[in-house]
């Protein structure tokens, strides 16, 4: 093995392979190999970064999974409120994946201004709150403080801000009814900050307050709330969470999980996978094509070579290994100038976000970028095995050559 890999070595190291005809081949290989890992990175970066941008957003505002009463006809709106007492929340909370849960409570009301107005959900929130969920959307300002005593303070979107004119400091009433019998209920709001999630369904249709708004509006105890949103671990385990949940909640309370919720959303982002695995699929191809290729040609051009090894000795098996280490050598280069130009443009993009997009379109305002040593590596080594097998069944030429015609060859 140490002679074969010698030997290697020397046919890649020479003057002579500098200036064979197989080195514009070889450069065109070895730059095939690496267009190809560069755009395998950025497929699966970019792929996987828009599906996780576009999950968390929509589980930020939302809840992985929602648990509330079956009487609400799956409406926005919370129109019968569930009993949250400390053995619903202990019952809750001892499920396994379990991160956190909330209160909360959505009602539909109508902002009025002295020159605009504007139909939105009021969505209320408790002091257990936790606000880190949509944290990374806060563009300026601070979250409502929600204490025991009733909180005027809002957070609203910056699109909503600026459709209506508010900033921050700035105060609106807003017009809630019970129901069509009941008399109008106004309430004054303050504005303490804004948030922009890049999601114009959220944007455009959400505000987040003191729920105990909503409670006197709605004539609700203070331990009833319009919902509970629970946040969980493990997303790959949301629809098991989902059913141990509604299993170990009462009869009358439903259990939906955000993909069931915004189906849709999540059917479309599956389709991503089927791209990425598509372009994975062609950019092998491509690559084991052209590895194939620089083999046939390396074969060609050192028939006189192979004679010469079989005629002192060799057999195929040694000959074989040379031109193995060879194209391993070719492949490795490949993949080494892929990743690092991959990688680097993938670091530039997730840190300076050149290209922006329409969230409009993809629920994002910039492409986002996942990357993860686990899947670089697992990309690495199955273009690389992928690229060797393919060489495997041309490499028995080898054999086929006979010492004494191919001295003869020029």
């Amino acid at each position: 093995m140490k002679f074969e890999f010698l030997l290697a070595k020397r046919i890649i190291s020479t003057k002579a392979y500098k200036s064979s005809i197989s080195a514009p081949i070889i450069k065109i290989g070895i730059i095939a190999i690496a267009l190809s890992v560069i755009v395998m990175l950025i497929s699966i970066s970019t792929g996987i970064g828009l599906q996780n941008e576009i999950r968390d957003k929509v589980s930020a505002f939302n809840g992985h999974i929602i648990i509330s009463n079956f009487d609400s006809n799956n409406s926005d709106e919370s129109n019968t409120p569930i009993t949250v007492d400390n053995d619903l929340l202990m019952v809750v909370n001892s499920i396994y994946n379990i991160k956190s849960v909330n209160q909360t409570a959505l009602k539909f009301g109508i902002i009025r201004t002295s020159d605009n107005f504007d139909g939105l959900l009021f969505k209320g929130v408790d002091s257990t709150y936790n606000w880190n969920n949509i944290s990374d959307y806060l563009i300026e300002g601070f979250v409502p403080k929600i204490s025991k005593s009733i909180s005027d303070e809002v957070l609203i979107s910056d699109n909503l801000s600026k459709k209506l004119n508010l900033n921050i400091e700035d105060s609106f009433q807003m017009i809630f009814s019970r129901n069509l019998e009941s008399k109008a209920t106004i309430r004054k709001f303050n504005i303490v900050g804004l948030f922009d999630s890049g999601f114009n369904e959220i944007d455009d249709n959400i505000i987040f307050g003191d729920i105990k708004h909503l409670r006197r509006i709605n004539k609700w105890k203070d331990d009833q709330s319009g919902a509970l949103e629970v946040f969980i671990n493990d997303f790959s385990l949301i629809n098991e969470t989902t059913k141990n949940i509604y299993l170990s909640t009462p009869s009358s309370y439903n259990t939906v999980n955000v993909k069931q919720r915004y189906s849709s959303i999540f059917d479309w982002i599956k389709i991503f996978d089927k791209n990425i695995i598509a372009i994975l699929f062609i950019m092998v191809v491509v690559c084991s094509i052209n590895i194939i290729s620089v083999l046939l040609v390396l074969i060609l051009e050192r028939t006189n070579m192979i004679g010469i090894l079989k005629s002192i000795g060799a057999n195929n098996k040694s000959i074989k290994i040379i031109f193995l280490i060879i194209v391993s050598y070719i492949i490795s280069l490949g993949l080494i100038i892929g990743n690092s130009v991959g990688l680097g443009l993938l670091f530039i993009q997730n840190q300076f976000s050149i290209i922006k997009l329409d969230p409009e379109i993809y629920y994002a305002s910039k492409v986002p970028v996942y990357l993860s040593f686990d899947y670089i590596l697992l990309l690495n080594f199955f273009t690389f095995l992928v690229c060797l097998l393919s060489v495997l069944l041309p490499s028995y030429l080898i054999s086929k050559i006979s010492p004494v015609n191919s001295i003869k060859f020029r």
